[in-house]
């Protein structure tokens, strides 16, 4: 340090003075420079301004932070108005400012090799003397190179904090993404395996430990892995089922319901099934809920595959059916069927669906005679044809039970069924056709049961499979011929009136109820029966011969309707 800008001191004790301020200042410096507190740093710098004299400091500006309080309370906003505009034209060495209150003020620049910093004021009563000065700039010029370097220590410090957070959450992302991919390479794999939604499920179980259940879009059950299912498997209504969907749509997330986590497997519009975890106490965490994410999708995988197979096989199904109908060759038709894995040359009989008046989609139906003959049998064979749903079942049933399982499966009402005979021989199947669509037509003009089994028609059977039509036109004609003849011409209902009053035992109430009229019109409609046919209607033996001819024509009649 060049000792021509120091003063000459007037004596030893003046130097003396002079040398341990500078000590002091050296002392100073290095504790400045090795702390990262700014704020620290400028309260030992104000501190030191009154030990090198009687000087007061008004403050600290600070280009990036402003005024800062230093023992003195900071100017009044007005002043500081002033102050402000006085800084912006004060150059980096600084200079004398004007500051109300004070005789003489000096700003000290608070400088570091890279930048300015700002400025310390220092007020005093008088000008100090050129050693003081001298010291209060060095003063000024360390405490900017402490700042400084406070500075850089945060930024460091910040900046090594920031790596170590961004270390941390890239080891998590790391962390996450291997047991995502591990998670996704075991449910690939028991997919893959051939393990199917069993597989799936088991492996979720593994993972979580908690149940897991696989069901289809319905609710229906289709594999489990855990502590055993409950009997019987809770099955939700249609209607709650539906808005299960809607919430995991709007969601896009795994959501609970019912004391499950439940993730649904494809788009909610198209939604294949459901995956859910059995978690009542809501132990599930993130972890479990990328697992079921996780198998969620490779459940979707799997289902969309079987459902691709499903209908394959099912279209192929129905080339057969059609074929089978239409009295293929029986080789080709075993060929065929055996390739499929049906073996045709055991009993079958065909079941004929009629579709419901209110029901326009045959294949929704086709669906769900599907459903409820895998009860039966794992693939069954059938094929929408117009109105119709043709099954080709293989064992006798309950088919009224059938029915009713069908309409509930389906969502509707007033479904009806025809069962066609027995046939052991593929050439045969054309036959049995035939005969369920017959019960159906001789069921819809009796207006019996919504099930016919052509097998239990009694008297229409052996009238269908009479050879000799034309007789039984004449038969018909000799005991009803005038009644049809009236029918015709007064587009009246007698022959349908004596026939619903014959099967229903010759009750009055019974008979009215199914025509849907009142019990005065059904005795004047019997007493002109009797009037135009001559027929005595308490005669056993014409009662018998009426109830004959009646079924004959409801024979003839379906037959007819067959033949168009």
């Amino acid at each position: 340090m060049a000792m021509s800008g120091l003063p000459d001191p007037a004596s030893k004790a003046g130097l003396r003075d002079q040398l341990s301020k500078l000590r002091a200042l050296l002392a100073l410096s290095m504790v400045m420079t090795e702390s990262s507190d700014e704020a620290g740093i400028v309260e030992l710098a104000c501190t030191a301004v009154g030990a090198l004299g009687d000087y007061r400091v008004a403050g600290v500006h600070l280009t990036d932070g402003g005024w800062q309080e230093c023992r003195t309370p900071l100017p009044e906003p007005d002043s500081r108005a002033d102050l402000e505009a006085q800084f912006a034209v004060l150059g980096s060495a600084g200079g004398v400012i004007a500051m109300v209150g004070e005789d003489w003020t000096w700003a000290y620049p608070l400088r570091s090799l890279e930048d300015d910093l700002g400025y310390l004021i220092v007020s005093a009563d008088d000008e100090p003397q050129v050693a003081h000065q001298f010291l209060l700039r060095v003063l000024a010029q360390q405490t900017g190179i402490a700042v400084n370097n406070a500075r850089v220590h945060e930024r460091q410090r910040a900046g090594a904090e920031q790596l170590r957070t961004t270390n941390t959450k890239l080891a998590e992302t790391v962390t996450a993404l291997e047991r995502s991919t591990a998670i996704h390479d075991r449910l690939t794999r028991a997919a893959v395996g051939g393990d199917g939604m069993a597989g799936i499920a088991e492996v979720l179980h593994d993972l979580t430990g908690l149940p897991v259940a696989v069901e289809d879009r319905r609710g229906n059950l289709q594999a489990w892995a855990g502590p055993g299912p409950p009997h019987p498997y809770p099955k939700e209504s249609a209607t709650s089922r539906e808005r299960l969907f809607e919430h995991m749509h709007e969601r896009q997330t795994p959501v609970r319901h019912q004391g499950r986590l439940v993730a649904v497997a494809g788009p909610r519009e198209a939604a294949l099934g459901v995956l859910a975890l059995i978690d009542p106490d809501e132990t599930a965490g993130a972890q479990e809920q990328v697992a079921l994410e996780h198998a969620a999708t490779v459940l979707s995988v799997e289902l969309a595959h079987l459902q691709n197979l499903a209908e394959t096989e099912s279209r192929l199904g129905r080339d057969l059916v059609e074929e089978l109908l239409s009295g293929a060759d029986e080789a080709t038709a075993l060929a065929r069927a055996q390739a499929l894995g049906h073996d045709l040359n055991a009993f079958h009989r065909v079941v004929v669906i009629d579709r419901p008046g209110g029901v326009r989609n045959i294949d929704a139906l086709c669906r769900a005679v599907q459903r409820v003959a895998r009860v039966s049998r794992p693939d069954p064979l059938l094929a929408g044809r117009g109105r119709e749903v043709v099954l080709l079942a293989g064992a006798d049933e309950d088919w009224s039970r059938f029915r009713a399982a069908v309409e509930e499966e389906a969502g509707i009402v007033g479904c009806r069924v025809g069962v066609g005979g027995s046939c052991a021989r593929p050439g045969e199947i054309s036959r049995s056709y035939g005969q369920a669509r017959l019960a159906l037509r001789i069921q819809t003009a009796a207006g019996g049961r919504p099930v016919s089994e052509f097998d239990r028609l009694g008297v229409y059977q052996l009238l269908a499979e009479s050879g000799a039509p034309g007789a039984m036109e004449r038969f018909v004609d000799g005991w009803l011929g005038s009644l049809l003849e009236y029918d015709a011409r007064r587009n009246a209902d007698l022959v349908n009136t004596l026939g619903t009053f014959l099967e229903s035992g010759g009750g009055y109430d019974p008979t009215a109820s199914a025509l849907s009229i009142h019990r005065s019109t059904l005795k004047y409609r019997l007493q002109r029966i009797r009037e135009i046919s001559g027929h005595d209607l308490s005669d056993p033996d014409t009662l018998f011969n009426l109830q004959f001819a009646t079924r004959a024509w409801r024979t003839l009649a379906a037959l007819r309707h067959g033949d168009h």
